[in-house]
């Protein structure tokens, strides 16, 4: 491939429709890379292209290339036009597909397989009801193969395809020609193998059972790929819908769509800041968490920047507009996770990588054995049996339930202990994993602000300066206000407050039990000329070499306590970090917080390396720099901050106590907030992943073994069905073994 002549270059996504599998994405690919200065990466789960074109080229080119392999393509849509809500229900025809399918193939399956229930002219019955399944329900797979067959390419579907349509195609010509449709006719339960014309037998469950179970896989494997966008749309539900704007002095209430860069709004107390702007008017506490990490809210006032969607915690702001639509850092947010999500190679599946070969093979031997057959003298019956048997027996009936069932059971068996896996796609991530990226707020600690220490001077009770703070703090709205108001309370009742009053940046004042109290910043008490003993001062130092918040705590004209806050490390994180380095897994603390704080909380939890003060851009480069050295990262946050870097790791682990946004991007949602499930989590994905591995080698093993049966003409109808029925039960059971894993198992193995 050679390369435009040019430096500048444009970047290009299209919605692809129509991929089946993997390999579809790949046949993609490869074609838009054929094109003079085209680099394209098409994500099978996300349904898109990204492809970066030299600046003038013609985006039509590309529609028209993607639509020469055989699939679809749309340009992107103008940023007003919504998408269509069609997309949403993808799943919903496919499931109706696969019940009404499921309806009518398990008579099928039962008249087959169970002499007893062969009444007269039950063949007809079968006919009759196996007609639908072969054609409509599996009209996806037809269509898939004849995509394939036009432009040279052979994938599952067209194995499944042409499997089907040669059982039902040749149980009809047993009805009509043969003498299947004779009145009486059964299937005898025999396990002998005897050589056969074919004109007696029919396949009827074989083609219902095998579109219905591969329906079934289809199905799971497309609810699985439905959430892939559902991180972006969470990610931007996050912004305020409309806005209070100031016009000629007046607030207008307006939608957050017709806010314009220098435009000045009000946000008040406990609402989303709509969008990136500067602070014009007031001063309030800023909680910023959600995008930043950081733990404790920022005191914004005049002149002071503000993020759009974060939340204002304290009083009356006006700011004026710098930023909005896709130039907020919101919006950059969602684009870093939009990439992130792009540019992950979409996992091959198992089945598709054995595809690949497997289905060249078993068409090749079909042709083969029809043609020896022929050649050596045999009638044109017995040389059509062999072959259409050939492709029966390698129809993966198993291995349509070898991915679907060991899946369900194992995400089953996790969602009980609290563990929920996104898709197959996860498992084999799971396995490679070397390094842990955990981020700090909300994940190795609460994510909530808290009392931890209260020192007081010579003569003072913690009780007393406890009450006395936290009653002045109660009234206050701001987080570190209500931690401490928290924490006095539950040490006794609060006492009443009179002449409150708060200092915007500084702090509280109020008189509570006869007594003036003040409880903020030093700056607080210097202007009302209080200084710190010095054990207090030093106290109050030492917290913030720890990263910790330190209030000062002053009445009746002296200081007389210093009360420490932070975000508390949770009491499972130190054994999940334990047993992380059990599992031979690197721990590595990554956050937006200070360093200070982030080091304290690193040396409590036993992690050695620590990356802080990071923006989520710069955890998503984390992720980036760790994995071209050739480290296969897990992810493990809560945050809005953290959703790219979820994505972009190998393995995004969300804590189901955090942010939509960052369940939605992660590859496995942890619904506790114990850190002790990303071990168990682990080790579940493994399991689930060593148990699929084993019933799809079983399943080709059964294929590869009774394929010699077939090709020889020996293939009895009746043994056929009992080892593709034996081989099904055998994946089941072995998926089933899943409900067995525990914790305390996972713990001593």
């Amino acid at each position: 491939m050679t390369t435009a002549p040019t430096d500048r270059v444009t970047e290009i996504e299209l919605s692809i429709g129509g991929m089946t599998c993997a390999s579809c994405a790949n046949r993609i690919e490869r074609k838009l890379n054929k094109l003079d200065g085209v680099t394209a990466s098409v994500n099978y789960a996300t349904e898109k292209a990204r492809i970066a074109v030299p600046a003038g080229f013609d985006p039509q080119v590309l529609v028209e290339q993607v639509e020469a392999a055989g699939y679809t393509a749309e340009l992107p849509r103008p940023p007003e036009e919504p998408e269509p809500a069609a997309q949403v229900p993808a799943a919903d025809p496919l499931k109706q597909r696969l019940i009404g399918s499921a309806v009518l193939a398990v008579p099928v399956v039962l008249l087959a397989m169970v002499p007893a229930l062969q009444f007269t002219y039950w063949q007809w019955i079968s006919l009759v009801l196996a007609a639908p399944v072969a054609t409509w329900g599996a009209w996806p797979f037809h269509r898939a193969a004849w995509a394939n067959l036009r432009h040279g390419a052979a994938t599952m579907d067209t194995l499944v395809s042409m499997g089907v349509l040669a059982a039902f195609g040749w149980s009809l010509y047993a009805l009509l020609f043969g003498t299947a449709g004779a009145p009486g006719m059964t299937h005898p339960f025999e396990l002998t193998i005897a050589p056969t014309d074919g004109a007696s037998t029919i396949y009827l469950e074989v083609a219902a059972g095998v579109t219905v179970f591969l329906l079934a896989g289809r199905y799971f494997e497309s609810r699985a790929k439905r959430r892939a966008g559902a991180a972006l749309r969470a990610l931007l539900d996050m912004g305020a819908k409309d806005v209070s704007v100031l016009r000629d002095g007046r607030e207008v209430r307006v939608p957050i769509g017709e806010l314009a860069v220098g435009t000045e709004f009000v946000v008040r107390p406990g609402e989303k800041i709509a969008t990136d702007g500067v602070v014009v008017e007031g001063s309030s506490a800023v909680d910023a968490s959600m995008l930043t990490g950081e733990s404790v809210p920022v005191e914004v006032g005049p002149g002071d920047v503000v993020t759009g969607a974060t939340v204002n915690a304290g009083g009356r702001l006006v700011v004026r507009a710098t930023g909005v639509g896709a130039d907020t850092r919101l919006a950059q947010m969602a684009k870093l996770v939009e990439d992130a999500q792009s540019g992950k190679a979409a996992a091959q599946r198992l089945a598709d990588r054995i595809s690949g070969v497997f289905v060249p093979i078993v068409i090749a031997l079909s042709v083969a054995t029809l043609g020896f057959w022929l050649g050596n003298g045999a009638g044109t019956a017995a040389a059509f049996t062999a072959a259409v048997a050939v492709l029966i027996i390698a129809c993966p009936c198993a291995l349509g339930l070898a991915t679907p069932t060991a899946l369900l059971v194992g995400t089953g068996r996790g969602a009980q202990l609290g563990i929920l896996i996104k898709g197959p796609e996860v498992l084999e991530s799971t396995r490679r994993v070397d390094t842990v990226l955990l981020d700090k707020t909300g994940t190795v600690t609460t994510g909530q602000m808290a009392l931890v220490a209260v020192h007081t001077a010579e003569g003072i009770g913690e009780d007393e300066a406890l009450r006395l703070a936290g009653a002045v703090e109660d009234a206050s709205e701001h987080p570190v206000a209500q931690a401490i108001a928290r924490a006095a309370r539950e040490r006794g009742e609060l006492p009443t407050v009179t002449d409150f009053r708060a200092e915007a940046g500084l702090g509280v004042q109020g008189v509570a039990d006869s007594h003036a109290v003040l409880v903020g910043r030093p700056a607080l008490m210097e202007k009302w000329s209080l200084q710190l003993p010095a054990e207090l001062a030093e106290r109050k130092a030492e917290a913030e070499r720890l990263g910790r918040t330190a209030v000062v705590v002053a009445w009746d004209g002296a200081v007389r306590a210093v009360l420490v806050v932070a975000d508390r490390v949770k009491p499972s994180s130190a054994a999940a970090v334990a047993q992380l380095r059990r599992l031979g897994l690197r721990p590595i603390l990554l956050t937006g917080d200070n360093a200070a704080t982030a080091r304290a909380v690193a040396d409590e939890v036993g992690i050695d390396e620590v990356i802080a003060e990071v923006l989520p851009a710069d955890k998503l480069a984390t992720v980036a720099r760790l994995q071209e050295e050739g480290r296969v990262v897990a992810m493990v946050g809560d945050g809005v901050n953290d959703a790219a870097a979820l994505t972009k790791a190998d393995l995004g682990i969300a804590m189901g106590t955090g942010a939509d946004v960052a369940i939605e991007a992660g590859d496995i949602t942890l619904v506790r907030g114990d850190l002790r499930s990303v071990p168990d989590a682990i080790r579940l994905a493994r399991r689930t992943l060593r148990t699929i591995q084993g019933n799809l080698f079983w399943a080709f093993a059964y294929n590869v073994a009774a394929l010699p049966l077939a090709a020889a003409g020996l293939l009895n109808p009746m043994l056929a069905g009992l080892a593709m029925a034996c081989s099904s039960f055998f994946v089941v059971g072995n998926s089933l073994r899943l409900r067995r894993f525990s914790v305390a198992e996972a713990a001593r193995s």
